[in-house]
C-alpha cells in the first residue's frame, strides 16, 4: 500500500470501476431498467465494490483496509447474485451475463489477494509512517 498515493492507483479500484460502469450500461440498455428493485440494488452493490475500496483506502492503516476489503469482496459477491437474478428473469443475454461474471470472478479473486498481501505484510499502514 506504501507504493500507491491514491485508491485511484489500485488495480482493484480500476477493476471495480470498469465492472460498476458495465453494471450502469446493462441498467440504462436493458430490461433490468424496468425491475426498480433489482435494478437499483445491483446498482448499490456494484457501486459498494468502489466505495469500500476507496473508504478502506483513505483509513490509512492496514487493518482496516483489510476490513473495507473484505467488505468489498462481499458486495462483489452480492453484484455477482443478482447479475444471476437479472439473467434468472430474461433482463440481460447470456452473453453480458458470462462476460460480467467472469469479470466479476476476477475482480473477486484480485481482491482476495491483496487482501493476502496485506496481512502478510509487515507495514501497518500509511498513518503509522513516521512524519
Amino acid at each position: 500500500m506504501s507504493h500507491f498515493k491514491n485508491f485511484q492507483d489500485l488495480e482493484i479500484y480500476n477493476l471495480a470501476r470498469v465492472q460498476c460502469q458495465r453494471i450502469w450500461n446493462l441498467i440504462q440498455e436493458t430490461e433490468l431498467k424496468n425491475d426498480y428493485k433489482l435494478r437499483d440494488q445491483i446498482n448499490a452493490s456494484s457501486g459498494s465494490v468502489m466505495d469500500n475500496i476507496a473508504e478502506g483506502f483513505g483509513r490509512g492503516g492496514n487493518k482496516e483496509f483489510i476490513q473495507f476489503l473484505a467488505i468489498a469482496r462481499g458486495s462483489n459477491n452480492e453484484t455477482m447474485a443478482q447479475l444471476q437474478r437479472a439473467y434468472d428473469r430474461k433482463h440481460i443475454s447470456e452473453e453480458d451475463f458470462l462476460q460480467i461474471t467472469k469479470n466479476a470472478e476476477v475482480l473477486g479473486n484480485q481482491i482476495s489477494k491483496f487482501l493476502n498481501y496485506l496481512k502478510a505484510s509487515e507495514k501497518r499502514g500509511s498513518k503509522f509512517n513516521k512524519k
